[in-house]
């Protein structure tokens, strides 16, 4: 069974990306456009991985984060920070929040390929 992606990202073009990376890679892929749909998603199909956007409407990737973490039964899923503003303590910010790893836009999708492969083992 391939392992389930849930990418939270309020731009559809990025979505489209994603959608495309992850199901040419064999991944199944849930999308969430804000926050609040993302902790919806989390909590009734159990990703095996996060792509958390941070600056998403509503509620953003850092707060959608704390509460995802702060759950004991999803605290272990893996979420990787994605974000086109990055500013230097950013990548630190997003740890914080509870972030596995953390990737600038514009990203090699390679690399971030990589990285899900890594935190799936």
């Amino acid at each position: 069974m391939s392992k389930r992606i849930l990418v939270v990202e309020d731009q559809e073009d990025n979505r489209r990306i994603l959608r495309d990376l992850l199901t040419s890679a064999d991944y199944e892929m849930m999308e969430a456009e804000n926050g609040e749909e993302a902790l919806v998603a989390v909590a009734k199909q159990r990703p095996d991985l996060i792509l958390m956007d941070i600056q998403l409407p509503i509620l953003d990737g850092y707060e959608a984060t704390r509460r995802i973490k702060a759950d004991p039964t999803l605290k272990d899923v893996p979420i990787i920070a994605i974000t086109a503003i990055a500013l230097s303590g950013d990548e630190a910010k997003a740890r914080a929040a509870g972030c596995d790893d953390f990737v600038p836009k514009p990203y090699s999708p390679r690399e971030l390929l990589a990285k899900i492969r890594e935190l799936l083992r």
